[in-house]
């Protein structure tokens, strides 16, 4: 600024150069700089080696529409004789590619979505369960944000028709549309870019007052949103290195999870509204459409009642059911080698008015061979065994002793099952000692006289002195593997080693003929 303020008061270069200090030449090169409009500091660029092949460079470019790799470039470049190295390739090939998309970038217009018009759902890939694949159903209500995740085993079309069946029931209704990829569950095939659309999913959307729409063939940006939110339920929901969530060992644990998940998520303040995506739905849904009482049934299968013992018949075969179903319709399909059960989650009052939900899947199975699965059945531990007994008082002598405690039922199942004589005596006689002693203690030693076998007539109070001595029980010595019963061989062992030391025959001394049996 000091050569140029003296160039402007003296009109000469060298009164300007003796002025500012300077050479005259830097003065004529700065004033030269000034006047074309330039930036005296910014270095002029320099010839480069590559300078001949730019306009190759860029052909290139443009014909892979800004894909091609340096690498590739640098092999063509080396091959029509360019000297440089691989790094000045690179450099020229990012700027270019820089220039390139600067003139083609995609420009987006700010959507704003209207309450009660756009849901979209994709699928995302979920934890391995047993070495067996998941998928997320991921869905996204655009304008209060609010987001569900369902898991699942597949995404056949019967999988797709529950979880939207689901998701709509968790929102409370129905928008008006429906925003999802091109998959062939939705659509069937393109003619001239234009989606064939699925029949079923054409008369899911009349069942529910929707339309059915899709987006762009790769294209995810139409629908953003649901993208977003695979991404995130992926991130969370998935075992990674990053997360350190540990794996699913049964569906059950994943289906909690994403329910947690949508809890926490939906809770939360969102950053693009400052309000939680729960508070926001309260406000949608009076612009969603009320559901209808019944799912969409065309795709999950055909009806079954299921029975007073939780099995349904499919091909002549009973197939069990979880609890809680009995009398209430499910629907059944057959997907590849199993049979997909689905019917309504159960609500708060066990009605079952809820949304679909897959109950069980069973592999196929023939006639006379039917699938009956224990879990199923919690109140009846012993499976296809007898059914443990139950003790029911039906006097004052027996509720007196049963109320001792579970030791004493324990004691009478087992002295039943043994055949004890005077069995009700001893249960007199035990009622009294719980009179003396307390009821703790005897409810204590009638359940190891249950456990060790011992009914005689006064092994109960033997016990009951033996507690009174010690603490509890479990003062009692148990036998390991450093204090073994077992007979061995170690004493035998030492006692021959002593009778060898003691009978070993001298150097001299004399053996008889038939052999040292001393």
């Amino acid at each position: 600024m000091e050569i140029y303020e003296a160039y402007d008061l003296t009109g000469c270069a060298w009164s300007a150069a003796q002025l500012a200090g300077c050479d005259p030449k830097t003065v004529q090169r700065y004033v030269a700089i000034r006047a074309a409009g330039g930036n005296p500091h910014a270095s002029m660029p320099r010839p480069k080696v590559i300078d001949a092949f730019l306009a190759k460079i860029e052909e290139k470019v443009d014909r892979s529409k800004g894909k091609i790799r340096a690498d590739v470039v640098h092999k063509d470049l080396v091959a029509m004789g360019f000297a440089g190295s691989e790094r000045t390739t690179r450099r020229a090939v990012a700027a270019i590619k820089a220039a390139w998309k600067a003139g083609r970038r995609r420009v987006y217009r700010p959507w704003v979505p209207e309450p009660g018009m756009w849901l979209q759902w994709d699928w995302g890939e979920g934890p391995r369960i047993g070495e067996r694949r998941t998928q997320l159903f991921c869905c996204w209500l655009a304008w209060s944000r609010f987001r569900v995740v369902i898991p699942a085993w597949d995404q056949t079309l019967g999988t797709l028709t529950a979880c939207l069946d689901a998701a709509l029931r968790t929102l409370g209704g129905a928008p008006t549309y429906l925003l999802t990829d091109n998959a062939k569950t939705v659509t069937v095939e393109h003619i001239a870019r234009i989606a064939v659309r699925h029949p079923q999913m054409v008369e899911l959307g009349r069942h529910y007052g929707c339309v059915v729409a899709t987006c762009e063939p790769f294209d995810p940006e139409s629908k953003g949103g649901v993208e977003a939110t695979v991404k995130i339920a992926k991130a969370d929901l998935v075992p990674t290195h990053t997360n350190l969530r540990a794996a699913y060992s049964t569906f059950g644990e994943l289906e909690q999870a994403c329910a947690a998940w949508g809890e926490h998520i939906n809770g939360r303040r969102h950053r693009e509204t400052h309000r939680p995506p729960t508070e926001m739905l309260a406000e949608e849904r009076a612009r969603l459409h009320v559901l209808p009482a019944d799912p969409f049934v065309l795709a999950l299968g055909e009806e079954r009642l299921v029975r007073d013992d939780r099995t349904i018949r499919w091909g002549d075969v009973r197939y069990s059911v979880p609890p809680g179903h009995e009398g209430s319709t499910v629907w059944c399909r057959v997907h590849g080698e199993e049979l997909v059960i689905v019917g309504r989650d159960l609500d708060g009052d066990g009605a079952g008015h809820g949304g679909l939900k897959e109950l069980w899947r069973h592999a196929l199975s023939t006639p006379g061979r039917p699938r009956i699965v224990d879990e199923h059945y919690p109140e009846h531990d012993g499976g296809n065994g007898p059914k443990a007994p139950r003790p029911r008082p039906q006097s004052k002598a027996e509720q007196a002793f049963l109320a001792i405690g579970s030791g004493a039922e324990a004691w009478l199942i087992e002295a039943a099952a043994t055949g004890v004589p005077r069995i009700r005596a001893k249960m007199a006689r035990a009622v009294e000692l719980a009179a003396l002693l307390g009821a703790d203690r005897v409810d204590e030693a009638l359940g190891l006289a249950a456990i060790n076998n011992r009914f005689a007539e006064a092994d109960l109070a033997s016990i009951c002195d033996h507690l009174a001595v010690h603490a509890s029980a479990g003062e009692q010595a148990r036998a390991d593997e450093s204090h073994s019963a077992q007979p061995g061989t170690a004493s035998w062992a030492a006692l021959r080693t002593t009778s060898t030391s003691t009978t070993q025959p001298t150097q001299n001394a004399p053996t008889s003929g038939k052999g040292d049996r001393s």
